[in-house]
């Protein structure tokens, strides 16, 4: 081991495919930048590989949370992140169903509910908040004019409704996630209504790409679904990792799912 590495304790979870390294302050001390720190832990060829790193402090009642997408960028909030912080948790503190776990992000505090666990697997219905500033807006993108839902669900997001293919992934989405209407980035999903309780998404997340899942994604899929594409407000909503349900309610937008831990890494950190 170089005199210069330090041994950085990480632990891998993911939550339908979409996937995170999870370390303390503690864990990182000595790493003033965390965006470089991040873009080599995630590295999927060169690191361990992620789809972000999520800086986990405990608190009484949860955790406090930074995230950081792949590509060193802050993000303000992550549904399948905080997700997997959670199923830490819950692993670590022996929490029981039925039990809350908060977990405090940029984007405010999240509340999450523990269902089930196989101290493996920990499925949760987690409390998002209530999507704001939800439009409809015309855009050119790829040579193409999209009509699009944007709103923000803890961070920035734009739905296209139709038809979801990963051609139009690679150049609508693609462009979408820096088109100048959104200054600070955006992720972007593409949702197909398959039935009323039913919508089907394709995701390019903002610092990131393509993603299996993401649980801000599939709330904001399933919000502008049910807005401006005749979709039930209760709603399946099936990305390639796999299926989440999203309730939304006149109280919160309700999300359901598990997260897996899948490591522990000791990680030798140039």
């Amino acid at each position: 081991m170089s005199v210069h590495a330090r041994v950085v304790p990480l632990v891998k979870a993911h939550a339908f495919g979409n996937d995170f390294l999870l370390a303390t302050s503690a864990g990182i001390a000595g790493h003033s930048d965390l965006a470089e720190l991040t873009r080599r832990a995630c590295d999927r060829h060169r690191g361990i590989g992620a789809d972000g790193l999520m800086v986990v402090e405990d608190t009484p009642a949860g955790a406090r949370t930074r995230l950081f997408n792949a590509d060193g960028g802050e993000a303000e909030l992550s549904g399948n992140g905080v997700r997997c912080a959670a199923a830490w948790i819950a692993d670590r503190r022996s929490i029981r169903a039925g039990e809350w776990i908060e977990i405090d992000t940029a984007a405010g505090l999240r509340r999450l509910q523990l269902l089930e666990s196989n101290r493996v697997r920990h499925t949760l219905k987690a409390d998002m908040g209530q999507p704001s500033s939800l439009r409809r807006e015309t855009l050119t993108a790829a040579g193409e004019t999209v009509d699009a839902v944007v709103l923000n669900m803890g961070n920035p997001q734009c739905v296209v409704l139709g038809p979801a293919t990963e051609s139009r992934l690679h150049s609508i989405g693609a462009a979408l996630a820096v088109h100048p209407a959104f200054p600070a980035g955006t992720n972007v999903e593409l949702a197909t209504v398959e039935t009323p309780g039913r919508v089907r998404i394709l995701i390019w997340e903002r610092g990131v790409g393509p993603t299996e899942s993401s649980g801000t994604g599939s709330c904001a899929a399933a919000v502008a679904a049910a807005f401006a594409g005749g979709a039930s407000r209760s709603v399946e909503v099936i990305a390639p990792g796999g299926a989440q349900h999203v309730d939304w309610t006149d109280d919160a937008v309700w999300l359901t799912g598990w997260a897996e831990l899948i490591a522990t890494v000791q990680w030798i950190a140039p």
